[in-house]
């Protein structure tokens, strides 16, 4: 299995994801003779260009005839039902034309049913998402991470008229997806590419720490005068990608919090994805005794997890920045201990391991249950695993004559 990490800072559109994902070395007539089987009356070129100083791939999408209709929901999900493709495609085609059909109703007031796609549904863009979602497939590209998305700045014109950029639909889609605008007076981000990658990537974050061996290079419509109008798709061993590396520290000073108010915060945080959550007493100004809230947090929760401090606590600012970290590569094993299996997290630090620790719910579960001491269920937890073999009811109970001194009751 790879992984793929989209580098976006030029945008992204249908065209250019195809072009990246089949610079990736796959064969060009196989994708042909899949896009042929669904029957639509196109012909596809697929040709090296450049866009600045950079090769890329530009895959270019001619509807031969006449041009396709309006489409509905109804009509695009026909289609898709009878492509000869896996359940797999399928599903995410759906996916991303049922995304796009919801944020144009959104913009345009129609119900869902109602609404229907221009651009977005012609048999180019079926092209597109259906071909991204086959490639994806094929490639075996799994997780899909993508980078912000530049999405340029000005107008655009569109069957509605002229538009501002993002086009609302594309800014209905990008919600919740870290955007910015840079370098150029253009539409960046079209509606197709912002269903597919909103649909399809699992997450938005910065360049991260990653092992590749490939690159593809795919080409937008457009050659700008100062920038490269290209996406880059960097694809390597998914074992190998390792995003949560980069993480972001929240801050927030607090004099004035109720601690039955940050101790509620504490568990919505980590339901909403911290990857901690801690509180540090500080000297404030005026020698006021304080607390410093801090949370950890992958950089596609930062808003939703400042949006949840602001609502719980009383902090009326936060702080945040990115640090490095690294983490072991852990595994969990089962063992079994007074007939029951405890889950054991055993950490690796360049293939050798170097700590084994019970779960300690598990454990906490099960001296619960069993009425015996906590610290005596992490002990054979630990005794279990380390025997090498799977603990069993007399292994794992303690000698009879320490039960009497200890007072807990027999099973």
């Amino acid at each position: 299995m790879k992984y793929a990490y989209l580098d976006a800072s030029a945008g992204v559109s249908g065209d250019m994801l195809l072009g990246a994902l089949l610079d990736l070395d796959y064969p060009h007539e196989k994708f042909n003779k899949a896009i042929k089987s669904l029957g639509l009356p196109v012909k596809i070129t697929i040709r090296e260009t450049k866009r600045g100083a950079l090769r890329a791939l530009k895959v270019e999408v001619a509807i031969e005839g006449k041009s396709s209709k309006a489409r509905k929901w109804k009509d695009i999900e026909t289609f898709i039902e009878g492509i000869p493709f896996s359940p797999e495609v399928k599903k995410n085609a759906r996916a991303v034309f049922k995304n796009l059909l919801t944020a144009e109703a959104k913009v345009h007031g129609h119900t869902f049913e109602k609404a229907h796609l221009h651009e977005a549904g012609a048999d180019d863009a079926l092209v597109d998402i259906i071909g991204t979602c086959y490639l994806i497939e094929k490639l075996e590209l799994n997780p899909l991470i993508c980078s912000p998305l530049n999405v340029g700045t000005g107008w655009v014109k569109a069957a509605h008229g002229i538009l501002p950029v993002p086009p609302p639909a594309v800014g209905e889609l990008l919600k919740n997806v870290p955007v910015y605008s840079a370098w150029v007076n253009e539409e960046l981000v079209t509606p197709t590419g912002a269903a597919l990658v909103s649909t399809l990537a699992e997450k938005f974050i910065p360049f991260p720490e990653i092992c590749y061996d490939r690159i593809g290079y795919g080409a937008g419509s457009r050659d700008f005068p100062h920038m490269a109008n290209i996406l880059r798709i960097f694809s390597g061993d998914a074992s190998y990608f390792e995003p949560g590396k980069k993480i972001y520290v929240i801050e927030a000073n607090i004099d004035d919090s109720n601690p039955q108010v940050l101790a509620h915060f504490f568990d919505r945080a980590l339901e909403l994805g911290a990857l901690d959550v801690f509180l540090t007493p500080i000297t404030m100004k005026k020698n006021r005794l304080g607390t410093k809230l801090t949370v950890l947090s992958e950089i596609d929760k930062i808003d939703t997890l400042i949006g949840l401090l602001f609502r719980e606590t009383s902090s009326i600012g936060v702080r945040f920045h990115p640090v490095e970290r690294r983490v072991l590569r852990r595994e969990i094993k089962k063992v079994s201990v007074l007939g029951e299996k405890v889950s054991v997290k055993v950490s690796f630090f360049e293939g050798q391991e170097v700590s084994a620790q019970p779960e300690f719910d598990n454990c906490r579960q099960l001296a619960k249950k069993k009425d015996v001491p906590l610290k005596e269920i992490i002990r054979l937890a630990v005794n279990a695993y380390k025997g090498g073999k799977k603990a069993i009811d007399g292994e794992s109970k303690p000698p009879a004559v320490r039960r009497k001194k200890s007072g807990y009751k027999e099973d």
